[in-house]
């Protein structure tokens, strides 16, 4: 049953230390809230944390140990390969963040997970002299290091001793040249077998090639230099004037659109964040690529590699390549639309341009994987309509629980298929939420 939250006059109290009850009790809140309860990674790993620490075994808490009594990993994974403790721990920072921010759980015991460290800290809230909730010092139970942050992503696994121990055989009295021919064979066989032993232990283990190996595979396979393409908020663009691939990115006439973002010279951040995010994807596996303002990247210099376009109305490339997809974007009458050009009630996920920024509260964005016939490569793209759509889309391409959220009702084979989903996110203060999928084809 969830527990009702705390009102803050409940916990204007001293600056005490939590006790593990009240420790206890606060996180099965956590644990019963939406934030947490639909999901099967993140309150796993914030239980585990927690009574580890509430038990004194703190110090325990590195990756390696989380990954294998939390997530089922073997003793020996590859942590960088697989680093399902890192982003899921990251997502748990998030949502506690998210959480805490709803002035419903005002005064309520707050659990944190600090960034870089797997070792949870408790406080109370205390009432400041204005009603407005201060925050106490964090609280280190006793037996907690000061600094546990994992050390070493590698933990070295001692090898195994091969050894053949030989057993004498019983005393044969058949006739001598039998008993040669079935000491011969016995001995090949022993032979053949050690050999094969060694060869097998030699042998590294093979690993399944993990959702977002597959997902990135059409691009870090593919022949050429890759180019992220990024937009331009700075751009005013013109969304109908987008069929000539040769053609400069502005216009005479601009429709005047309102571009809600934060500017890093003539890109957008949230374009930065993502690209920084999902280069990891090609980095790791020696892909080369190169990055391009959207204005500067020609239609040739696409053609000679793989692309990943991020940003949606600030990038003229997004804006060719989806006009031939079902998920695609408009802008009429001063609102911003992703629509579905296939759905006979054409349905449509729009924002208003002339919304306060602080009053975004929802976006939209498009993931899409294509191989585009124009170009003749294969494309990613993750597209919001404000800055934030894009960052949350930009999740999808490299936290494999939020692509496996999305693949969950794949085709076989969906690793050689096109791709195409429409998400959403929640927006609090200009910050997006987790990515949540509206609609997918594959095709």
């Amino acid at each position: 049953m969830a527990l009702a939250p705390r009102s803050a006059p409940e916990n204007a109290t001293q600056n005490t230390i939590p006790s593990a009850s009240e420790i206890r009790e606060q996180l099965e809140r956590l644990l019963t809230h939406p934030l947490f309860c639909n999901s099967k990674r993140y309150p796993a790993l914030l239980a585990y944390t927690v009574d580890q620490t509430l038990l004194g075994s703190a110090a325990e808490l590195k990756e390696r140990s989380i990954g294998i009594e939390v997530f089922g990993r073997t003793p020996s994974y590859d942590a960088n390969a697989d680093p399902v403790v890192r982003i899921t721990a990251g997502e748990v920072r998030k949502r506690l963040t998210q959480y805490y921010y709803d002035t419903t759980h005002a005064g309520e015991l707050v659990i944190e997970l600090p960034v870089g460290s797997y070792v949870p800290t408790f406080r109370n809230q205390v009432q400041a002299g204005n009603g407005a909730t201060a925050p106490d010092e964090p609280a280190v139970l006793e037996g907690t290091p000061a600094d546990s942050t994992e050390a070493n992503f590698f933990e070295p696994i001692p090898a195994e001793a091969a050894f053949l121990q030989a057993r004498p055989g019983a005393t044969h009295r058949g006739p001598p040249a039998g008993w040669l021919v079935t000491v011969a064979v016995v001995i090949l066989a022993l032979v053949g077998g050690l050999g094969a032993g060694l060869y097998f232990r030699s042998a590294p283990p093979v690993t399944p090639a993990s959702s977002i190996d597959r997902f990135w595979a059409p691009v870090t396979s593919a022949t050429g230099t890759a180019t992220y393409c990024l937009g331009e908020p700075a751009k005013n663009l013109d969304v109908g004037s987008i069929n000539s691939l040769e053609s400069s990115s502005g216009s005479g006439n601009p429709e005047p659109l309102y571009f809600r973002l934060h500017y890093s010279g003539n890109l957008a951040l949230a374009d930065v964040i993502t690209l920084t995010r999902t280069a990891a994807a090609l980095e790791t596996r020696h892909k080369v690529f190169r990055i391009m303002p959207a204005s500067e990247a020609s239609f040739s210099q696409l053609r000679e590699g793989p692309i990943v376009l991020i940003g949606g109305f600030d990038n003229i490339w997004t804006l060719r390549i989806t006009q031939n997809l079902r998920f695609g974007f408009e802008s009429k009458d001063g609102v911003a639309l992703i629509v579905d050009r296939k759905s006979p009630k054409q349905t449509t996920w729009a924002t208003a341009w002339d919304l306060p920024y602080k009053k975004l509260s929802r976006d939209y964005a498009i993931v899409a994987r294509v191989h585009d016939k124009t170009t003749g490569q294969p494309v990613v793209i993750a597209a919001g309509i404000s800055e934030e759509g894009t960052e949350s889309a930009g999740e999808i391409l490299y936290n494999p629980v939020y692509l496996d959220s999305l693949l969950a009702k794949a085709p076989a084979g969906w690793d050689q298929m096109n791709m195409e989903a429409v998400i959403e996110t929640q927006v609090i203060d200009g910050h997006p939420g987790p990515p949540n999928v509206l609609a997918v084809e594959f095709w």
